[in-house]
């Protein structure tokens, strides 16, 4: 099974298809630091995905970033729909010398914490301060509750990078299917 979805607005332009599971990665993402970091977590959720996204980059990356997070979310929400998942993941994620506590929770009420500082303000041309608005914009239209903490951070690109594996991998075992539902009011999402 796959989901397809797009969204066109005045600064951006994203379309997209993801399938869980699923091992293929298609990324035509002009910022790429972002594609880097995306790649990472579809990899270590096992979801496969192609996405397509040109933005305003003259401006910053902020709209782009959010978009794909936007779009990412409304996916993975129309993709799990009457799947009967475990619900939860969690992992600490090393990457040299920093380290990334995640914990993710597939509850019907959309919400990202982030307790976390990089060393920089950038990695190459990306603005660090979006890593979070990404994070919030699939939480909200995914409807999933992520916890992330950078615990320890060597350097920017590994405090990043340990935080979008560690949510691939909490992600992957959140999405697993059970037997029951993993919920005592009777539904997830």
């Amino acid at each position: 099974m796959s989901t397809e979805l797009e969204r066109q607005s005045r600064e951006t332009s994203v379309s997209l298809c993801i399938s869980i599971p699923g091992d293929t990665w298609t990324l035509d993402i002009p910022c790429g630091f972002l594609r880097h970091m995306i790649h990472l977590f579809l990899f270590h959720s096992n979801i496969g995905a192609i996405i397509k996204a040109t933005g305003d980059l003259k401006v910053d990356a902020h709209h782009l970033t959010e978009d794909i997070g936007i779009l990412l979310g409304r996916a993975f929400l129309k993709e799990l729909e009457g799947q009967t998942i475990h619900r939860y993941g969690w992992c600490a994620m090393p990457m040299d010398g920093s380290l990334a506590l995640v914990a993710v929770d597939i509850s019907g009420r959309g919400q990202f914490f982030w307790d976390g500082t990089f060393p920089t303000a950038t990695c190459g041309d990306f603005d660090l301060e979006l890593v979070p608005e990404f994070w919030k914009a699939f939480c909200r239209e995914s409807r999933m509750t992520i916890h992330g903490r950078l615990l320890a951070v060597d350097n920017s690109h590994h405090g990043t990078e340990a935080l979008f594996k560690g949510i691939g991998r909490a992600m992957k075992d959140a999405v697993t299917s059970t037997d029951s539902l993993q919920s005592t009011k009777g539904i997830l999402l």
